[in-house]
């Protein structure tokens, strides 16, 4: 690799993190204004929509069962999640949001799909598009 395409990827590596740091940012500010960590209000928009195997969800969050398990723990101490066991083997354990959980999971949503694309405010409507669709390609996959 030519010294002037390793230094170029470099450049555009840190703006990376930078651009994941400004967003986990405000992320953190919007769960703090609603009294959530963000790894709760990552938990609950995750079950916002219905129950989730504790497995499953484990996976999708990228933590261990162990750190998945402490953190419904705390969530459910305050209210907002329940666990439950709808299935014949008692040990397929399901997450559900409690109604005061749903409710906060569905106001953090709102703030964070509102407040989080305003770190582009400063591209142009064009520039935010791509913008748009690149994160959507990233994150579809």
């Amino acid at each position: 690799m030519a010294r002037g395409n390793g230094v170029a990827r470099e450049a555009y590596g840190d703006k990376l993190v930078w651009l994941s740091t400004l967003i986990q940012r405000r992320y953190a500010q919007i769960c703090a204004e609603h009294d959530l960590t963000p790894a709760q209000a990552t938990l609950l928009c995750a079950v916002k929509d219905g129950p989730e195997r504790m497995g499953g969800l484990a996976a999708s969050l990228g933590m261990t069962k162990n750190a998945l398990s402490q953190l419904v723990d705390r969530t459910e101490q305050r209210g907002l999640v329940h666990r439950g066991s709808p299935e014949p083997d008692r040990r397929v354990i399901t997450l559900s949001v409690t109604a005061a959980g749903k409710e906060l999971a569905e106001a953090v949503y709102a703030e964070v799909t509102r407040r989080v694309p305003d770190i582009a405010v400063g591209l142009s409507p064009d520039d935010q598009g791509h913008l748009e669709r690149i994160a959507t390609t990233i994150v579809d996959g």
